[in-house]
């Protein structure tokens, strides 16, 4: 008996470890998480006192000579947090993208931590590529286009809560938007898409290319247009990214 039972306690043991080690990583995860979270709301709270503070000499590339008013002195502050915020988080990005790195960096095994390597500075690239695209093509065509239709039946004024609304529309879905081959090279990996899938539902996706610009875009064929057109060609380029890497991985398969 006396026998058995040191035989059950030495079985029950590595269990027992197991499930204490378990533990203890999901606990180390967690803290490691929360570091990231807490230094990812501290660099955004110091760009945004940056931001707020040098408002005077960064507020003219963001009206970029539109006519804005106010309607009273709430409306000032409140546009000045709202910028800054969305400016913060935008100026941020970069950084919390590093800090999910080493996060997440750890935790991949060597391939996977290849593949990062290589995606994470083309993620950074494409996003500020659809931000200055938004910033630079789209918001100012669309918006001076609806000014001008606006402008023949109507005095129009724009205030700063509606010009800062239609700016961040215009530019922070198009950075999104651009993320669009890392997405697709994402799910290549997952084995979940192949360059035959997508050339075979080519048309489908555009048409669910068309519904999100319909969706992120001003209601202005213009708008649709701009929008539209690099959202195909991120398509087109996404499928040529794939086949690459197809082609890349059977030699490797070869060899």
């Amino acid at each position: 008996m006396a026998q058995n039972n040191i035989k059950n306690k030495g079985r029950s043991r590595p269990s027992e470890e197991i499930i204490v080690e378990s533990v203890d990583t999901f606990s180390g995860h967690l803290e490691a998480l929360r570091a990231v979270l807490i230094k990812s709301a501290i660099t955004i709270a110091i760009i945004f006192i940056i931001v707020f503070s040098t408002v005077s000499w960064w507020f003219s590339f963001i009206g970029k000579g539109a006519d804005i008013v106010v309607m009273g002195p709430f409306e000032v502050i409140r546009f000045y947090f709202r910028t800054s915020g969305a400016l913060s988080i935008g100026l941020a990005i970069p950084f919390m993208l590093f800090y999910l790195w080493q996060f997440v960096r750890p935790r991949l095994i060597p391939k996977e931590k290849k593949i990062m390597h290589s995606m994470l500075p083309l993620m950074i690239l494409l996003f500020l590529i659809g931000l200055l695209f938004g910033y630079f093509v789209v918001h100012p065509i669309s918006y001076f286009a609806l000014i001008g239709m606006g402008e023949q039946n109507f005095d129009v004024l724009i205030t700063a809560d509606e010009y800062m609304s239609f700016l961040l529309v215009t530019t922070i879905p198009l950075g999104l938007v651009f993320q669009l081959p890392l997405v697709v090279l994402f799910l290549n990996y997952l084995e979940l898409l192949d360059s035959e899938i997508m050339g075979s539902v080519r048309k489908f996706a555009y048409f669910g290319l068309l519904v999100i610009t319909a969706l992120i875009a001003p209601p202005d064929i213009f708008s649709h247009l701009l929008t539209l057109t690099p959202m195909i060609l991120l398509y087109e380029f996404s499928i040529i990214l794939v086949k690459r890497k197809e082609a890349r991985d059977r030699l490797e398969e070869d060899n």
